[in-house]
Parts: C-alpha cells; sequence; structure tokens
C-alpha cells in the first residue's frame, strides 16, 4: 500500500511514484550513516524554511486511489503483478498486498474545471485498469475495508514481491521483539485477534489527497486539515466491516493504528499527531529526526538539497494529514498536504466529490479571520476526528465555542456554504462547484455514505458478505454515486 510506500506519491509536477530499494537487510553502520545524512538533510531543509525558497506556485490538487482485485465471487484475488503487466501503465503501481494495486493522478491546478479534470483522468485509468482485469476473470473494487477479507489471507505469502515491503515487516517485527500484533476494536462488534506481521494494513485501502500548498499559507492550510478531518471521515465512511464483524464506519482508522503498532517503547507510526502547527511545518520534519525511530536506513547518492532521507524518513511515518517535500517539473521544492483520512470509492465520482469538499472545507476555514486553530483546541480537533471514524454521519463532535453539534449538520448549514464561497474565490465555475459539492449535499442529507449503504444492505438482506461484495460492485459500476444506490 502506498501507506507503507517509502517515497511520496506522484509528485506535483513530475511522474515520481516512488522507488523501490535495492536490499532488505541493513548493518549498523547502515543506520549511522543515514542519521547522519538524515540531520543534515534537516539542517538546510530548515535554512530554506527560513529563507522562504520554496515554490510560489500552489494550488495544485493530486490523489492516489487504492483499490481491491477480487473476482466474479467478491472474493480478494492475489493477482496484482499480472494485472499490472498487462495494464503497462507507470501511473498504477503494486500495494503491499497482491490483492491491491495504486492508481496515481497528474497534479491539477486549483481553477476552472479542475475537479472534472482530475475525473476524468480517473476514470480514464480506472476503465483501462477494469479491461486489463477482464482479461484475468477479475475486477477492481473500490472500498474502504473489503467484507470477504480473511485473517489468513492477509499473511506473507500474499506480499507485493518488493523489497521495501518484506524489509519493512521485518523491521517492524524486529522492532516489537517478534511479538504479535494486538488488534482490539470495539465498535457494533468487538474485534480481538493476534496476527505476526504487517500485512493486516493492506486490508485498509484509501482515497489520498494532495494540496499543494502557496508557502504563506502552508500553515495554516495543514491546522485546518486536521480540524475538517472530522467532517472528512465521517461524510466519507465506507469501512464499517472486518473478518466478518461490523466495526466502526470507519474501521480503516483503528486498524491502521493498530496494524502497524511498533510498540509501546516507541512513539506510534500512525498518528493524529501531537499538536497543530504553530509557526511552519519544519516542526514536523525536525519531530520525524528527533522523536522518531529509523525504520529503514536505505542510504540514497543524492545531493543534500534533494531531501532524499528526510522525505525517506517522513514516508515511513503515517500522519493522518502528512507534510510532504516535493518538487516541481523545473526542480524547484514545494510544499504539500497528503489527507489520509478519506476511504477508497464507492465510486470515481464519490472520490473525486471527496476531493472537491477537502480542498474547500481547507480554504474556507483557513481563510477565516480568526485561525481555526484559535478556536477548537487540537485535542478537540482530535477527538473529533475518531468520534466520526466511529459513527459517521450519526457523530456529534464539538465545534466552535464548545458548541455540541451533529457533524451532518455542521457540514450542511456551515462548511458546504464556505466550500462553495472559496471554491468560486479560485475560479472553480458556480456549476463545477455545484456537480462536485451537490454530490456532498445529497450524500449528506440522505445519511447514505458508503458505510451506512453497507449496513443498511446487511439490515435488510442478512450477513453475506460475497452477495453484498457482489452488489456493492453492481452499483459501482453504474458510476453513480453512493447515495443513490438501492438497497
Amino acid at each position: 500500500k502506498f501507506c507503507v510506500n517509502l517515497h511520496s506519491s506522484v509528485e506535483c509536477g513530475d511522474k515520481s511514484v516512488g522507488d523501490e530499494i535495492t536490499h532488505r537487510h541493513f548493518a549498523a553502520e547502515d543506520f549511522s550513516r543515514f542519521r547522519r545524512l538524515l540531520k543534515q538533510e534537516t539542517e538546510h531543509l530548515s535554512r530554506l524554511f527560513k529563507s522562504g525558497e520554496f515554490s510560489t506556485r500552489g494550488d495544485i490538487v493530486g490523489f492516489e486511489l487504492e483499490a481491491w482485485i477480487v473476482d466474479s465471487e467478491g472474493l480478494p484475488k492475489g493477482c496484482n503483478r499480472q494485472l499490472l503487466d498487462n495494464l503497462k501503465n507507470p501511473l498504477v503501481v503494486p500495494e503491499l498486498s497482491q490483492f491491491n494495486v495504486e492508481l496515481n493522478g497528474s497534479p491539477t491546478a486549483l481553477t476552472g474545471s479542475v475537479f472534472t479534470r482530475l475525473h476524468d483522468e480517473l476514470f480514464s485509468t480506472w476503465n483501462a485498469c477494469q479491461r486489463a482485469a477482464q482479461s484475468l476473470g477479475v475486477k477492481l473494487m473500490q472500498i474502504g475495508t473489503l467484507p470477504t477479507i480473511k485473517q489468513n489471507q492477509l499473511t506473507s505469502a500474499n506480499m507485493s514481491d518488493l523489497v521495501r515491503y518484506q524489509a519493512l515487516n521485518d523491521r517492524l517485527i524486529a522492532l516489537r521483539d517478534g511479538r504479535e500484533l494486538d488488534i482490539n476494536i470495539s465498535g457494533q462488534q468487538d474485534l480481538n485477534v493476534k496476527h505476526d506481521d504487517v500485512m493486516l494494513e493492506a486490508a485498509t485501502t484509501s482515497f489520498q489527497i494532495h494540496l499543494q500548498c502557496k508557502p504563506h499559507r502552508a500553515t495554516r492550510d495543514f491546522n485546518a486539515a486536521l480540524v475538517v478531518s472530522a467532517p472528512m471521515v465521517a461524510l466519507s465512511a465506507n469501512s464499517n466491516f472486518l473478518f466478518d464483524k461490523a466495526l466502526w464506519a470507519e474501521t480503516r482508522v483503528p486498524l491502521f493504528e493498530q496494524a502497524i503498532d511498533i510498540g509501546s517503547r516507541h512513539l506510534s507510526r500512525v498518528t493524529f499527531g501531537r499538536g497543530y502547527v504553530a509557526e511552519n511545518l519544519m516542526e514536523i520534519f525536525e519531530a520525524n529526526l528527533e522523536d522518531h525511530a529509523i525504520l529503514l536506513p536505505f542510504v540514497q547518492p543524492e545531493p543534500l538539497n534533494k531531501y532524499a532521507h528526510v522525505r525517506f524518513q517522513n514516508g515511513t511515518i503515517w500522519r493522518w494529514n502528512r507534510p510532504l517535500i516535493g518538487f516541481d517539473y523545473d526542480g524547484q521544492p514545494h510544499l504539500r498536504i497528503e489527507h489520509r483520512v478519506v476511504p477508497s470509492g464507492p465510486t470515481v465520482l464519490d472520490c473525486v466529490s471527496n476531493c472537491a469538499a477537502f480542498i474547500g472545507f481547507v480554504r474556507g476555514l483557513s481563510s477565516r479571520k480568526t485561525p481555526l486553530e484559535q478556536e477548537i483546541s487540537f485535542e478537540t480537533a482530535k477527538s473529533n476526528f475518531y468520534t466520526a471514524a466511529q459513527y459517521g454521519l450519526d457523530a456529534t463532535i464539538e465545534w466552535v465555542g464548545g458548541k455540541k453539534i451533529r457533524v451532518d449538520e455542521l457540514i450542511l448549514n456551515e462548511l458546504l456554504p464556505e466550500a462553495h464561497e472559496s471554491l468560486a474565490n479560485s475560479n472553480v465555475p458556480k456549476h463545477e462547484i455545484e456537480k462536485y459539492l451537490g454530490v456532498i449535499k445529497e450524500r449528506v442529507s440522505s445519511g447514505l455514505n458508503g458505510a451506512t449503504w453497507q449496513r443498511r444492505w446487511v439490515e435488510q438482506n442478512g450477513i453475506d458478505y460475497p452477495r453484498l461484495a457482489q452488489t456493492y460492485l453492481e452499483n459501482q459500476e453504474s458510476h453513480q454515486p453512493v447515495h443513490t444506490w438501492p438497497i
């Protein structure tokens, strides 16, 4: 999965999709050399922040979509290598498990018909993937957690054949002194299982949204992304079932955090964070150096100003909102935010509408006269996120002034109107805004996101996860947004 990919995704301004590492095992001197280079690059990056030499282009949007490969019965099929060999598209790459692939998009300026451009490209890539899959007798499916996946399928035998995944698995288990992972999720039902490798993380597929920021807005944008994580995970939730259990609306959240647990002696690698950014995003890269163990000391022959080791280290810390250093087409470094809370699917239109909502929410909140982080504490934003992940659109969260409010009411009455205005201020046409934010409005008004649709289907049709997956696929192939799907 990208969330264990050791490089950033498609860069705004180039086509890099992450490089393979050359060896699985590392010596003590590798850690020393990596630490030394990481420190030097972090100091160099700090000077870059102080000099203000980041790209000012900004307001550029990108995405990554992770998908499942399933057979005609909705069961996972481990054939990503064969599918990719058939497809031969550099924007579609392997994921952690053989059951998954990742579709990457080209960076697109936040102006004009931006979301139509994103939609058309993703739709084209998606259809090409489905044609390649058809020749193998399989299909691609957009869903956060696949209801038909079994724990005994998520083993090293079904890991993709990339060295970086094998090395990461070795290192994570070594840091745990070989202890099994404990997965304990309390939701509609309780899940308590043990697992002995990193492959549980493969059960969590997402739609990751990238926003390249103008430097003077990066801090406000990042803090706004933290605050909007609660409404975003609520409106997009699509991960209700795992291992025959009904759990959270967005079960990806607790599963991913526990599947990459490296033990109590180390800070969590999957985290909402420990506070807002006070001055600039350099604070997070300094924390990467000072507070987090090196997972894989892959030393690279790159100059300081490429920040290879800074980026590598950052790629092994999976914050739900992660700052990234990338490069424009002319090599100038830029800052962007990777928003990781949104699950995959249910359709391409739903995904791009989620993207429009995130960009609109962030732009709206970061443009407020009073910074939102002065009105909502970090601990409140964090608590809101986990509450919304558990209960979806039924969640009640805390907002400005300590007000308790249902998240669906907040989205409809406050966030969507601000998003309309902020996107219009970015020269996005009215019809474009109404189309994609209209999907969000109808979804939230109906209360029918992917998780709710799955839950209602089971309530009406009984527990039959293969049939649920097949019905979900039939609806997905209509390309109509999830709130229009029949139960």
